[in-house]
């Protein structure tokens, strides 16, 4: 009967060691659960204030094009209709630009120099004319910055 007391007894003080390792973890796992839900809370405000800078990012975007197609159409108005056309056409032919800087002897649409010749035939060209790249077929704007 004494050994039987004796089982009993480091049985019943083995259990109390499990019950206390597994309230150990319990606890910790409790604060670490704790913790993450803090983390997620900070997570969520953070993209709930990204959500709104992007709304007034999207709003201020429209009214830029707002502002730009208005300005287009009156820019628009002193433009001749075969200009127009030929730069619309151009436009949705090269992916939406249908004109390009002509930056240093470069053609800022294709990003490629021009070559003598061509450069020759822009030099010769009056202002007012239309003048093309030989190589991407983009309308050049012809600037200070041009190279001419």
């Amino acid at each position: 009967m004494q050994r039987e007391l004796a089982s009993l007894a480091r049985r019943q003080s083995d259990l109390e060691d499990v019950v206390l390792d597994v309230m150990e973890r319990r606890e910790a796992a409790q604060e670490r659960a704790t913790e993450l839900a803090g983390r997620v809370e900070a997570v969520q405000a953070e993209a709930a204030q990204a959500e709104t800078r992007k709304s007034a990012a999207l709003e201020g975007i429209d009214a830029e094009g707002f502002t730009a197609a208005k300005e287009r159409e009156v820019l628009a108005a002193q433009v001749p209709d075969d200009l127009i056309k030929l730069y619309d056409k151009l436009r949705a032919q090269q992916g939406g630009v249908g004109a390009a800087r002509l930056y240093q002897k470069r053609c800022e649409g294709c990003r490629l120099e021009l070559n003598i010749t061509e450069l020759n035939e822009v030099r010769a060209a009056p202002a007012n004319e239309v003048v093309r790249c030989e190589n991407c077929r983009r309308i050049l704007v012809r600037t200070a910055d041009s190279g001419l």
